[in-house]
Order: C-alpha cells, then sequence, then structure tokens
C-alpha cells in the first residue's frame, strides 16, 4: 500500500468512543507532520460523530478533501440501542436523566409501530445540544446557558429503521437515513410515540454510502502501518 497523503487519500476510520471526530483529524494532522515530514496539507472529516458515538468516520486529505461534501451527502447507516423510560437533555448519556417515565404499557407491537411511524420523510426538530448555527452561534452554547434555543423542524428521510432487539427498557435498532438526521432525535421521538420517553444509550455508524465500517482502519494500526512504509523508504 502506498500511501499519497499530499496528492489525496480517502480514509476509513473506525472513531474511537469518547472521541470527537476533531480529535481524530488533529491526531492524525500531528502524525503527519511529525512521521512523514509533511507540514502543510489538508485534513478533513466528512460528516461528524458526537463523542459518546463510535464508528466510520471518512477522513480525506490533500485534494480529496474537495469530495467532502459529497461524501457527506450520502446516506449513512447506525446501530445502537435506545432506552426506554427515562429522558435526558441531550436525548443520549452525555446528559443526566431528566424525566422518568412508565414502560409497563409497552408492548412489542407498540415498538415496531413507533419504528414504522418515523420511517419515510419526517419533519424532525434537532437537538439543542447540536452544533446547528443560530444567528452565527452554535445552538449547545445557548442550551449550555440554560437559554432554549428557537429550532425550526425540518425534512430527513429514513429509509429503513428496523428493531433488532427488544430487551426492557432496552431496544436496540438499526436505521438508513439521509444527511442531516438526528439519531438522538429520533430516540426523543420514539419515546413519545410510545407514550413514555427515551434517550440514546450507545450509536455506531456502519455504512456512508458505500464505505462500510468493516473496511475500517483503527487510527493506531493505520498509523503503525504507515511507520512501517515510512521506515522502509528510508532504509
Amino acid at each position: 500500500m502506498d500511501f499519497r497523503f499530499e496528492e489525496g487519500e480517502v480514509l476509513l476510520i473506525n472513531k474511537p468512543l469518547n472521541w470527537s471526530s476533531f480529535d481524530v483529524i488533529n491526531r492524525f494532522r500531528y502524525f503527519l507532520r511529525k512521521q512523514c515530514g509533511i507540514q502543510k496539507i489538508k485534513v478533513g472529516h466528512a460528516g461528524t460523530l458526537d463523542p459518546l458515538a463510535d464508528g466510520l468516520l471518512i477522513v480525506c486529505t490533500g485534494k480529496f478533501t474537495k469530495r467532502i461534501e459529497e461524501f457527506q451527502g450520502q446516506e449513512k447507516e447506525y446501530t445502537g440501542t435506545f432506552k426506554l423510560g427515562a429522558t435526558t437533555p441531550s436525548f443520549d448519556l452525555e446528559h443526566d436523566v431528566d424525566h422518568t417515565y412508565e414502560t409497563a404499557h409497552i408492548t412489542p407491537g407498540m415498538i415496531q409501530q413507533a419504528a414504522e411511524s418515523l420511517t419515510g420523510e419526517i419533519m424532525q426538530l434537532p437537538p439543542v445540544f447540536s452544533a446547528i448555527k443560530i444567528g452565527g452561534k452554535r445552538a449547545y452554547k445557548f442550551a449550555r446557558k440554560d437559554k432554549d434555543p428557537e429550532l425550526s423542524p425540518r425534512p430527513v428521510h429514513i429509509r429503513e429503521f428496523k428493531i433488532t432487539r427488544i430487551e426492557m427498557p432496552e431496544v436496540d435498532f438499526r436505521i438508513s437515513c439521509s444527511k442531516g438526521t438526528y439519531i438522538r432525535s429520533i430516540a426523543r421521538d420514539f419515546g413519545t410515540s410510545l407514550q413514555s420517553g427515551a434517550h440514546l444509550a450507545s450509536l455506531r455508524r456502519t455504512r456512508i454510502g458505500e464505505f462500510l465500517l468493516s473496511n475500517a482502519w483503527e487510527l493506531e494500526d493505520l498509523m503503525e502501518k504507515i511507520r512501517q512504509e515510512s521506515n522502509q523508504d528510508t532504509i
């Protein structure tokens, strides 16, 4: 494998849990500067993953950073777990539970119907704890100051919403969706449709377009591969 980072590479990385997408980019850019002596290089990613999510991150270098928008626009697939009976301000585990709800009335049939009701073209209200800009400021900056940012619902397309496991209060899922879909918002709406509450307990991105997580590098393995090739070039 011959890497040409300055000319342009498209790399598939398995973003580690608790890392931000920018953590991956910054770590990899620093590595290229130190290991390969590339002082000026463009490095970017196609589609942000929250720190509490892991999975596929497309990293582009050099001239291929011009393709980031193209990759961002492709359909994405996620797997994960909703936890029923409780909500959080961020709709995930970033914040503590703020309300609890009954779940005894929820049946497998209701869960399937809830998934079906959130499939297709839907209007989705983004989370207040999100990077959407409002008047030039990120929404989460308002939310963290206990201000209620005015967000508007927007159309998204959920092509597939499949329930893969029910073990109350946990529900596993697989979702294929359009650009701009917030799985955390689906968790909120899923709980509401069940006359209860829900939040996102885990999330993994498994696909972007035709790019698969199964073909992705662990970041440390990729850097070790680059080290080996770099050392061979100097022999």
